[in-house]
């Protein structure tokens, strides 16, 4: 049975997309909330932070400095896991996620060059793991991200005439479809409600309001889809999410938001082909 968590759910403070300024990080999260949580709970919170997670593996590995604190893990624990796998040690997946220690492995194992683009070969790692939990509403929520992003970028490539395989990750029917249809629609209209949505916003020439508008549809989704969940875990998974796109976006001023956004598409078209089997 799921437990209530009435009085964190109701002590949380109001958010919305448009705040300008945060009195609540995700730091206080973790300090205030994440402890009072079952431990079944915090492996759907923990979903949310290998975000930061992903981050900070990629950091040590490429020996960059840069490390956010957000994650699950601290930096010492990070290099003890990444040194015991590369030593080929089996961690226990309770101890550390199965498709990081995966991703480790494949990283030592097949020597991979650093002008391969690892990145996307761990969010799709991510993505499936995450997509497997068994939480209805958690999975759903990943879901739902990979198909936004994949679809997004299946639009752009189509548009400037790019390899679609190249930019689409994950491993689902959507994906495959994505990566494989001349279609209009890629021939999932029927099955994704908010295909010709993603379409308009892909049609944005303004990239920071375009990336808006992706936030604003995910926390409309969220709100959605966590209504009756009341005093729940999905109410305190919705609130990190929120809590995190406020965040980017109070840090990013318009400008500086631009140049990053353009600097992301610019960037798919210097992307190098990662082999079929080690996506």
């Amino acid at each position: 049975m799921a437990k209530n968590y009435y009085y964190l759910v109701a002590s949380l403070p109001e958010l919305a997309l448009d705040d300008t300024k945060l009195n609540y990080s995700i730091d206080d999260f973790k300090t205030d909330i994440y402890p009072a949580l079952s431990s079944t709970d915090k492996e759907l919170i923990d979903l949310f932070l290998f975000q930061y997670d992903n981050k900070n593996v990629l950091c040590l590995l490429s020996n960059k400095e840069d490390f956010d604190k957000r994650g699950k893990y601290t930096a010492d624990e990070l290099v003890e896991y990444i040194d015991a796998i590369k030593e080929g040690n089996i961690i226990n997946p309770l101890q550390f996620p199965s498709y990081l220690a995966k991703f480790i492995a494949d990283f030592y194992q097949q020597s991979l060059h650093e002008d391969v683009l690892i990145e996307d070969r761990l969010t799709s790692l991510y993505f499936d793991y995450a997509r497997g939990c068994k939480n209805e509403f958690v999975s759903q929520w990943f879901e739902y991200n990979l198909n936004i992003n994949n679809i997004l970028v299946a639009l752009i490539s189509r548009k400037y005439q790019w390899n679609v395989v190249d930019g689409v990750i994950g491993n689902t029917e959507i994906c495959d479809a994505l990566r494989t249809s001349g279609a209009r629609d890629f021939g999932i209209a029927n099955e994704v409600d908010y295909f010709d949505t993603v379409l308009k916003i892909s049609e944005e020439t303004e990239l920071v309001e375009r990336e808006k508008r992706l936030d604003l549809l995910r926390w409309n989704w969220m709100d959605d889809n966590s209504f009756f969940a009341y005093f729940s875990i999905e109410k305190l998974f919705v609130f990190i999410v929120q809590i995190e796109m406020i965040e980017r976006w109070i840090s990013l001023d318009k400008d500086m938001g631009n140049t990053i956004f353009r600097n992301i598409i610019d960037g798919l078209k210097d992307e190098v082909q990662i082999p079929a089997e080690f996506r």
